[in-house]
């Protein structure tokens, strides 16, 4: 995409684990003990569970759990609730960081008049503990989960909430970036002006050219010249 077609960037939405947050597979791991407790995994082997998470990276956690369940949406809150205790759990022992630069970015953006959202697949409480140990909540104009928008992604509806809450003039003045194919649906069906992959978390460049991104880059730095933002050293 020419980059002096679009129109000024307005908004920028960013996924959070994988993209902002580092990941290093406390989200696998999250899962795991989740299932280990809830036993919630229908006619799946451990290993063809653990891959189907990976493969909806991105996605509401409740929707995998679901599947994973058999459709037995019951079950499925119940193992979500033991996702979040887990999470919560591995936030404690391990630490939350975040992607190296990402706060940087967010600082840069906010100083330019961009505004900055954050999105993710974890329901609010994670969310919120994930950004109170990061201490970015001055950081950003706001962070949404599932729960807020009504669908999680790969739909449209949290790049849509976002365009609302941060008044955008045009969908084309939204970019996004995330780690996953979902992210990059989710942007695309939003109409978004931008739509990035980032290999800093759960998927392959392979997987998310396939997905239609707009433009992959190694991490979320790389959006600085993407959308014309200086950098440090140019100010």
């Amino acid at each position: 995409m020419n980059a002096s077609s679009r129109i000024p960037v307005e908004l920028v939405v960013l996924d959070m684990a994988g993209t902002t947050v580092r990941d290093d597979g406390v989200v696998e791991r999250a899962f795991q003990r989740a299932q280990e407790r809830t036993g919630v995994v229908a006619g799946l082997t451990p290993d063809e569970a653990l891959q189907y998470v990976r493969d909806t990276m991105g996605q509401s956690k409740l929707e995998v759990f679901t599947h994973l369940a058999g459709g037995d949406r019951a079950r499925a809150e119940e193992a979500t609730a033991a996702f979040e205790r887990a999470y919560a759990e591995l936030i404690v022992e391990e630490g939350v960081e975040p992607v190296p630069g990402a706060r940087e970015l967010l600082v840069d953006l906010r100083d330019a008049g961009v505004a900055v959202i954050l999105t993710t697949g974890f329901a609010p409480v994670t969310r919120d503990a994930i950004l109170d140990a990061l201490g970015w909540r001055d950081l950003v104009d706001d962070a949404l989960s599932p729960v807020d928008a009504g669908r999680g992604r790969p739909a449209p509806d949290l790049v849509l909430l976002a365009a609302l809450r941060a008044r955008v003039s045009s969908v084309a003045a939204i970019a996004v970036a995330g780690d996953t194919a979902s992210d990059i649906g989710s942007g695309l069906s939003a109409g978004a002006g931008l739509v990035v992959g980032v290999l800093s978390g759960a998927h392959d460049r392979a997987t998310l050219e396939a997905a239609g991104a707009h433009a992959v880059i190694d991490d979320v730095t790389g959006l600085r010249a993407l959308i014309g933002l200086q950098t440090p050293a140019e100010v």
